[in-house]
């Protein structure tokens, strides 16, 4: 695997690493690359979600806390200096193969330290049964990226309080608090966070590319997407009917279907969910002028497979979500 440098040791905002992620995939030749940064602190949301729902934007003001939306989908992370990110593109277009195969060599390089690390549910790897990693994933053409969270000795203050999981979600995993459900590396290692990184370098990488600096105004060129109040907001118009439901090993989806005169007018699923196919242009598109009934929905979809769309669903689970 290729290590991505960037040219000097400029610290840049979370939406440049991101970016970074998107020029890897888009401009470099296909093979499988990895790189680790840092940022200061901030909470990143998943594509999907709505982030007066999942994050505590009063207290991220007062405490110098960015936010960002990423890409990816899944749950709601604070990241900060200590805490390290890893960012993995690859040509590999099998989605639950690609996900497995970098969680295992995740877990791989922590057991080489000596840590009996687990990968769990759908994107975590544990330490004593308590999240040190979290990970989501998003396709680009004939890419697939991987990025996920390492927490060293991050602030689980600033942690548990700038971020708002429902209390469906602590409940189905268990916790009363956030901070009941992670840990940190540096409770069982001796070294620093920076011979960590090394450490995880050496073992996942034999090559290294720098980056130049017209490679990093390309960067600098995609980031400016991520600031926009479009991305970042979305697009969240008013709908007649909201329902809510949790799935293990699926995710939490909040459903907004806009129906008059008992037709599907426009639907949109909010939630931690992980997408593998077409979402808002293909499944969501072919229920507008639909019957808004169950049996109605069904026939709509008669032949999609569910799963290739959202990550570990099945038909009858998403009909249950608008129902």
């Amino acid at each position: 695997m290729i290590y991505i440098a960037l040219p000097n040791d400029t610290q840049h905002k979370l939406p440049f690493y991101l970016a970074m992620e998107e020029y890897v995939a888009r401009v470099l030749p296909a093979n499988d690359y990895f790189f680790m940064w840092q940022v200061l602190p901030t909470v990143i949301f998943g594509r999907n979600q709505l982030i007066e729902g999942e994050v505590d934007l009063e207290y991220c003001r007062a405490n110098g806390i960015n936010t960002y939306r990423r890409k990816s989908g899944g749950g709601c992370v604070y990241a900060d200096m200590s805490n390290i990110m890893f960012s993995y593109i690859t040509p590999d277009s099998n989605v639950n193969f690609t996900f497995n195969r970098y969680m295992l060599m995740v877990e791989h390089v922590l057991h080489k330290l000596g840590i009996d690390a687990k990968t769990t549910g759908r994107n975590d790897i544990l330490i004593d049964g308590k999240k040190v990693s979290g990970n989501a994933f998003y396709h680009l053409p004939n890419r697939s990226i991987v990025h996920g969270t390492m927490l060293f000795d991050t602030d689980l203050e600033h942690m548990a309080r700038s971020t708002t999981p429902s209390d469906a979600k602590l409940k189905s995993k268990g916790v009363a608090s956030v901070r009941q459900h992670v840990t940190t590396l540096n409770k069982y290692l001796t070294i620093t966070i920076d011979e960590f990184k090394q450490f995880v370098r050496k073992n996942l990488c034999d090559k290294e590319i720098v980056l130049d600096e017209a490679a990093v105004e390309q960067i600098r060129t995609i980031e400016q997407e991520y600031y926009t109040d479009e991305f970042i907001y979305g697009n969240n118009p008013a709908y007649s009917i909201v329902k809510h439901k949790r799935f293990d090993g699926v995710g939490e989806f909040e459903a907004r279907i806009d129906v008059k005169d008992g037709v599907i007018r426009k639907v949109n699923i909010i939630g931690d969910y992980f997408l593998t196919g077409d979402l808002d242009g293909g499944l969501l598109a072919m229920l507008k002028g639909v019957e808004y009934t169950p049996e109605a929905v069904g026939r709509a979809i008669t032949g999609i497979s569910i799963g290739d769309i959202i990550m570990n669903m099945t038909t009858e689970q998403f009909i249950e979500i608008l129902f």
